[in-house]
């Protein structure tokens, strides 16, 4: 049975993934997420970056990716994550930021679920003219890259560093951006939406409400898919 012990008691995997747009605070809600139920939030910006940094085999082909300005590949995406569920600390469950954003990547998760529990997916959605205003002012770390949480004012809290506008928070491109998205998304959440464990969010509210939103549809979700939490 797919259990684990938690407070000398089992209770089954929490394995989320957070699917939205850029800009829906999806980055922020699996942050808390995590926290909350004491799991890794897995993002896959800051694998592929450890990975790069470690100089692993997958971690090479993806600077070589890079460099040459090209996408990281599908099979590079898929190996990177598999390593990190392998880890201790995902024994528990996950939170999974970033991942998948293709079909393929979608398959290959499944695969990768086989005896670990059900998957929850929680997609949160925003209007594109909502999408837009807040790209167009986030900020980033300038030193570590971290994306600037709303309650930051001028220091990054992971690493002290200044915050700085995006350089790629110029209108057209943020438009770009956003359209790229829902382009490639809309197979992803057909491939997910008529599972019993599959969520949309409104994530057009403050955080705290939004994450009040988060609970709820995890535990719809879980019911919806014969999990107990």
């Amino acid at each position: 049975m797919d259990l684990h012990e938690r407070e000398g008691g089992a209770v089954p995997a929490l394995n989320v993934v957070m699917l939205g747009p850029p800009g829906a605070g999806k980055g922020t809600q699996a942050e808390r997420l995590a926290e909350r139920r004491c799991l890794p939030r897995i993002s896959t910006g800051d694998i592929l970056r450890e990975a790069v940094q470690a100089g692993s085999p997958l971690g090479s082909i993806a600077q070589k990716a890079m460099d040459a300005g090209r996408l990281v590949s599908d099979d590079v995406m898929i190996g990177i994550v598999r390593e990190r569920l392998e880890r201790e600390d995902a024994r528990r469950g996950f939170i999974l930021d970033g991942f998948p954003r293709t079909v393929d990547q979608a398959t290959a998760l499944d695969r990768m679920m086989d005896g670990r529990g059900a998957l929850l997916v929680l997609d949160v959605v925003v209007p594109e003219d909502v999408l837009a205003r807040r790209l167009a002012t986030r900020r980033i770390c300038g030193r570590c890259g971290a994306n600037a949480a709303v309650h930051w004012t001028t220091a990054c809290e992971k690493c002290g560093g200044s915050l700085v506008a995006r350089v790629d928070a110029g209108a057209e491109i943020v438009r770009e951006r956003l359209k790229v998205y829902l382009r490639q998304s809309k197979p992803l959440v057909d491939y997910y939406s008529a599972r019993p464990t599959f969520r949309a969010i409104d994530g057009n509210q403050r955080a705290d409400v939004v994450t009040a939103a988060v609970d709820a549809a995890i535990s719809e979700a879980a019911a919806g898919g014969g999990v107990r939490l």
